[in-house]
């Protein structure tokens, strides 16, 4: 992609950087502010970094209202937003600084102003944001797994045959899963006689827990439609297959990634419940035979590990340097929008391409002389 040589420090548009987030307390936590606060740590290997928070006050880190009185536009800081709806407002708050948004679920149905840089997590996202602001400068960089879940995710014992069995044999985490899979499936696996571990709430060491599954089930598709927003990124099932387990997805939004139905994963709700039940059975029975191959295995998690991570955002950084150096354009991209492109908004080129079929109907029904000498108008 691009490389640093010809971008002096001097010329940079940013020289540090800083990801927003809402607060780093217990009422926050959930994935993304995980994934947040694991890009701040590791973007700190690349340029000066800093946690800054937007609603919560807290003594470990700057607030932003206070950073916005001190600080005059548009400044040398890169100002990285993701928290879904709040990502409006802070653009807002943001105009005439170099604001860049790292887009996990889509859907949630605002615009982005004119040449606010979109950097996705999943493909899934990134095709959302290519057809809802094409003009908008676009890059792709997948979340990674944090290094406990590929040191020590036990995925290598598992694939020994005559290895000792699993203490868990169907893993289920509550939050997400359907009610097909609460309240069909998992009764149905237990009348089996299968032993099913339903997680529910904080747990320590999630690893060790996930070493200790042979199956592992993740069906978000409904949680995230009733909701009206996308899978952002999915990293559950990749966390599981570190560890070894065999895993039975739905293939929703990010999911399809890197998940391959019958390959790295198994479908989940898959025509019957009969058919889920005599699958996960198989799998409990022989994991040998359904867990993918060690190579393709080992391949995937090198996609998102950390170090790739480093080297595609290290791209990233000298990318939205080029933009700005090339373009001519200061940090803040909003105070010269006369220099960027932009694209029509759907309805105008709904009515664009409906008055050209009217009018090609029209021409199409004049007599063939009246069309030529229409065509030589």
């Amino acid at each position: 992609m691009f490389s640093e040589e010809g971008i002096q420090h001097s010329s940079r548009s940013f020289t540090s950087i800083r990801v927003l987030v809402p607060g780093t307390g217990p009422r926050f936590r959930c994935g993304g502010l995980s994934v947040a606060l694991q890009t701040a740590r590791l973007l700190s290997q690349l340029r000066p970094t800093e946690v800054v928070t937007y609603r919560a006050r807290e003594q470990s880190h700057p607030f932003l209202d206070d950073l916005l009185d001190q600080e005059d536009a548009p400044g040398e800081v890169m100002w990285l937003v993701s928290w879904g709806f709040d990502v409006p407002g802070l653009l807002k708050r943001l105009r005439g600084r170099l604001a860049v948004y790292q887009a996990h679920s889509s859907g949630y149905g605002f615009d982005l102003p004119l040449g606010v840089p979109v950097i996705a997590v999943s493909r899934n996202t990134l095709g959302y944001w290519g057809d809802r602001a094409p003009r908008n400068p676009l890059a792709w960089v997948p979340n990674a797994l944090e290094p406990q879940w590929i040191d020590r995710g036990a995925r290598q014992k598992t694939q020994i045959r005559g290895s000792d069995p699993r203490p868990i044999q169907v893993l289920v985490q509550k939050r997400k899963s359907s009610p097909y899979v609460l309240k069909q499936l998992v009764p149905e696996l237990r009348a089996r006689g299968l032993r099913v571990e339903v997680q529910d709430g904080w747990v320590d060491d999630l690893v060790a827990l996930f070493n200790s599954a042979t199956v592992y089930l993740y069906d978000s598709a409904e949680y995230w439609r009733g909701r009206g927003v996308s899978e952002g990124f999915g990293l559950p099932p990749l966390e599981a297959l570190a560890c070894g387990c065999i895993v039975f997805s739905s293939f929703n939004h990010a999911l399809a990634d890197l998940l391959t139905p019958g390959d790295t994963a198994y479908q989940i709700g898959q025509g019957t419940l009969n058919n889920d039940l005599n699958r996960i059975q198989a799998a409990v029975q022989d994991p040998l035979a359904w867990l993918p191959p060690p190579d393709q295995l080992e391949a995937l998690l090198e996609q998102v590990s950390e170090v790739h991570w480093l080297k595609r955002w290290e791209q990233t950084l000298f990318w939205i340097d080029s933009i700005g150096l090339a373009a001519g354009l200061t940090p803040g991209f909003a105070k010269t929008s006369g220099l960027v492109l932009r694209s029509p908004s759907t309805r105008r080129l709904r009515w664009h391409q409906r008055i050209q079929t009217l009018q090609s109907k029209v021409v199409n029904r004049l007599p063939g002389w009246l069309q030529q000498s229409r065509s030589k108008q």
